[in-house]
């Protein structure tokens, strides 16, 4: 499952927003009906995970840490605590939970980013991840150089 692009949308006065018709269709290849939503770790913004990216996502992250480590303990909690499980209706639309629209500063108009195995879900105020066009080119030729030949 590979999502890409940029899809801009609407959210309704509820703070429901249709998932983009292209992203659906990925999700259904896959057979995929659950999803679980989240403010992200580095960016204001927030993250749709399919059911089965989030159990890989979990079960990694619980693999690196202890059970017996408290601070590893309190990562873990927090990660795998405020999520949100999401259902879309029988038109495609699913709902953004208040608080997480605050977060992220989603407004009337959001827009979806494919990244790969998951959907970054953005506001009005979208950063660039802090990276200029010359830093990124740098940046991506210097992991791409890097790699083991």
């Amino acid at each position: 499952m590979r999502f890409l692009g940029t899809i801009e949308a609407k959210t309704d006065q509820k703070g429901r927003s249709f998932l983009p018709a292209a992203f659906r269709k990925q999700l259904q290849t896959a057979g995929e009906e659950d999803m679980i939503l989240r403010k992200d770790v580095f960016q204001p913004c927030l993250v749709l995970y399919p059911q089965s990216v989030w159990n890989e996502q979990m079960d990694s992250l619980r693999s690196r840490l202890s059970r017996w480590d408290q601070r590893q303990q309190a990562i873990f909690r927090m990660f795998v605590s405020d999520v949100e499980p999401v259902a879309l209706d029988g038109n495609g639309r699913f709902l953004i939970p208040k608080r997480y629209m605050k977060l992220a500063g989603i407004g009337q108009t959001v827009r979806f980013i494919g990244m790969g195995d998951t959907i970054e879900i953005w506001g009005d105020r979208q950063e660039e991840g802090g990276v200029t066009p010359e830093a990124f080119g740098q940046a991506l030729e210097e992991i791409m150089n890097s790699e083991d030949k």
